[in-house]
C-alpha cells in the first residue's frame, strides 16, 4: 500500500511564513536569506504539530489553545527577528540552524 505523505505538514510552517512576510516591512533591510534565517529558527523553538488538513486541528482546538499557539508564536518569531538581526550585525553568520 502506497500513501501519499504530501499532504502531511507542520502546522506551524504556513503560519510562520505568513506572519515572516507580514512582519518582513518593519526590516526593509533584510534579505531573502535572512528572512528565510528567521522561519528556521522561529520554527525551531515551536513545537511540531503535524496535520493533513490544518481545520483537523483548529476544529478541536479551544480558545485558549488559539490563543497560547498566537503568543508562542509571536514569542518565537520576536526571538527569530532580534537573534537575525543580531547575528547580521556580526558579520552576517547564517543562523537557520539554530
Amino acid at each position: 500500500m502506497i500513501s501519499n505523505f504530501e499532504q502531511v505538514h507542520n502546522y506551524y510552517e504556513r503560519l510562520v511564513f505568513e506572519e515572516v512576510v507580514r512582519h518582513s516591512a518593519r526590516y526593509p533591510d533584510f534579505t531573502s536569506d535572512m528572512l528565510l534565517d528567521v522561519a528556521c529558527v522561529a520554527l525551531n523553538r515551536l513545537p511540531a504539530r503535524y496535520v493533513r488538513h490544518d481545520v483537523d486541528l483548529v476544529f478541536y482546538l479551544t480558545e485558549q489553545e488559539r490563543h497560547a499557539i498566537e503568543q508562542s508564536m509571536a514569542a518565537a518569531l520576536d526571538y527569530a527577528f532580534a537573534l537575525v538581526s543580531r547575528r547580521s550585525a556580526k558579520g552576517g553568520v547564517a543562523v537557520a540552524a539554530i
